[in-house]
């Protein structure tokens, strides 16, 4: 923040009380102990950030449902779900969200549903094919955004740009193969078909919002 605070790239968002803070995804957050994250996170910690310079928009990563009252109990400001597989994590659920959201608004914190265009990480975790989740041309993507959008979120993340390796990019692709691997692309499709996607959908969550708000 002290580096980078002042750029107009650094992202601030608009809080309920009308600062603009910095808002800092923190990933493996439950593997500190919320009463370590209350001492900087809640008002009266021995370390309090909070209405000092550092202050920012919090958000913890909920894995498990038992994380959710950790999360709250920390002194966080909300909660997002990054991963990109449908069903690996209570969080990372579909079927959770409304719940999620709900247990949110009764606690003002905010709900982040993370959502991504498929997952296939075999080539670094040969294990793992059993959450490989098929894009199916772009469906599960848009299946995933529809999740998102039924619970009325404030934001929705996307889980990834350009992660290759766990097979969640959205970023351009063209067919590629080197010795070691086959990279996936997006054939019959254009090469920036998630692109567009992404744009459709967010011109469409900026619309539903609205709504929300009348």
């Amino acid at each position: 923040m002290d580096k980078y605070g002042s750029h107009a790239a650094f992202y601030k968002y608009k809080t309920s009380t009308g600062r603009s803070l910095p808002l800092f995804y923190i990933y493996d957050s439950y593997l500190t102990p919320a009463e370590s994250w209350a001492n900087l996170l809640t008002p009266s910690g021995s370390h309090s950030l909070r209405n000092t310079a550092y202050d920012a928009v919090f958000i913890a990563l909920l894995v498990e449902e038992g994380h959710k009252h950790d999360i709250l109990s920390a002194g966080y400001d909300g909660m997002y779900t990054y991963f990109a597989s449908n069903g690996f994590s209570f969080g990372s659920s579909h079927q959770n969200w409304k719940a999620i959201k709900t247990f949110c608004d009764s606690n003002n914190l905010m709900f982040i549903p993370s959502v991504g265009p498929g997952y296939i990480d075999t080539s670094i975790r040969p294990w793992n094919n059993h959450n490989t989740r098929n894009r199916v041309n772009g469906k599960y993507y848009e299946t995933a955004l529809q999740a998102a959008l039924m619970v009325r979120p404030e934001i929705v993340s996307i889980t990834s740009f350009n992660e290759w390796h766990e097979g969640t990019q959205i970023e351009k692709a063209v067919p590629k193969k080197t010795l070691t691997r086959l990279y996936l692309d997006y054939l019959p499709h254009q090469p920036n078909m998630y692109l567009e996607l992404t744009r459709r959908w967010a011109e469409h969550f900026s619309k539903e919002k609205e709504q929300w708000l009348m």
